[in-house]
Parts: C-alpha cells; sequence; structure tokens
C-alpha cells in the first residue's frame, strides 16, 4: 500500500482534475503520482428489437480522428449513474427508453486517473429528439450487432469502452 505525503493541485478543469502526490512506497522509498481525477461517467449500449445497435460518430479532439462510439457522458454534479445513463442517451441519439440495465462498471485508466465508467443496456427504445451539448458534433449511425462486431475485429471500431460495452452486452442478448 502507498501512503500519500503530499498533494500538489495542478489544474481545476470542467471535466478533469489533476494533482501531483508525494508518496512513500511499502519498502519506505519516496515516488511521485500524477491523478487525474474524474466524476465517472456513464455508457449506453443501446439496442433496437431487431439487434440493431444505436451509435454515434464524433471528431475526437485529443487523437485527431472522429469515432463510431456507443453514447456516454460525464456524470453531472450530484447526479447518479442511472441519471447520466438516461440524459445521455437522449441528448446524443434522439432516443430514449423503458428498459435500462447496468451490465458492468470499470475503471478506465488506474495507472493514473480516478475515471469509473458505468455501463448499461438500453432497451425498449422510444424516438425522443437529440439535443447533444453546444460543442458536440454527433451523427447517429444504426448497426446490426454482428456488423458492430466485425467493425471491432477489423479495428473500425477502436474505442475502449464501445468495445468493452459491447462485448459485455452479449451476454444479455441473442445474435
Amino acid at each position: 500500500m502507498e501512503r500519500s505525503i503530499s498533494t500538489s493541485r495542478i489544474y481545476d478543469g470542467r471535466v478533469v482534475k489533476l494533482r501531483v502526490d508525494k508518496v512513500i512506497l511499502e519498502d519506505g522509498q519516496p515516488a511521485t503520482r500524477e491523478v487525474v481525477e474524474h466524476r465517472g461517467a456513464a455508457a449506453i449500449v443501446p439496442l433496437l428489437t431487431d439487434n440493431q445497435v444505436v451509435l454515434v460518430r464524433q471528431y475526437r479532439y485529443p487523437i485527431g480522428l472522429e469515432l463510431l462510439e456507443i453514447p456516454a457522458g460525464t456524470l453531472e454534479i450530484n447526479e447518479t449513474p442511472y441519471q447520466c445513463a438516461m440524459r445521455e442517451l437522449t441528448e446524443e441519439t434522439g432516443f430514449a427508453c423503458k428498459e435500462l440495465t447496468k451490465i458492468l462498471e470499470c475503471y478506465i485508466a488506474p495507472g493514473y486517473s480516478t475515471e469509473k465508467i458505468h455501463f448499461y443496456l438500453a432497451k425498449e427504445l422510444t424516438i425522443s429528439s437529440a439535443h447533444p451539448d453546444e460543442d458536440e458534433r454527433i451523427k447517429v449511425e444504426i448497426i446490426t450487432l454482428p456488423a458492430v462486431l466485425e467493425k471491432i475485429r477489423k479495428g473500425e471500431i477502436c474505442d475502449a469502452k464501445t468495445i468493452c460495452a459491447i462485448f459485455r452486452a452479449l451476454d444479455y442478448v441473442q445474435v
């Protein structure tokens, strides 16, 4: 177990905070840990009745690429993962759901980040209206589950949260 001996706050942003901690390792040696603090997120596998998945395509500035992903978003302050999933599903896709089942939660990069994503499977979708955030440019794509799996195998879907969620969702659906 590592023990913190000091913390320096480097950055407080809208989405993340960055701190640098000085720690003492179990054997008494000092070390430095850079930590990205994140409130967490919810991600959704929206599944239509004919095993079609509702995905979103959006440009991701940090990597300079447009990615095909499941809808997801950061938890607002005092928002539960369930509430976030319901909100993000409608905001990004224009669909609402009657059935939302939690299928997984995991840390994305625990070596440097506190972010935990809560994954849900959304069924019984109904058309609503999309209203993405002001700074989001999202295109909705509806693709069969077998086609999504093929895109993963070919590397056309390379977003870790999407890959993780799709493979976990397979335990809940008939393909």
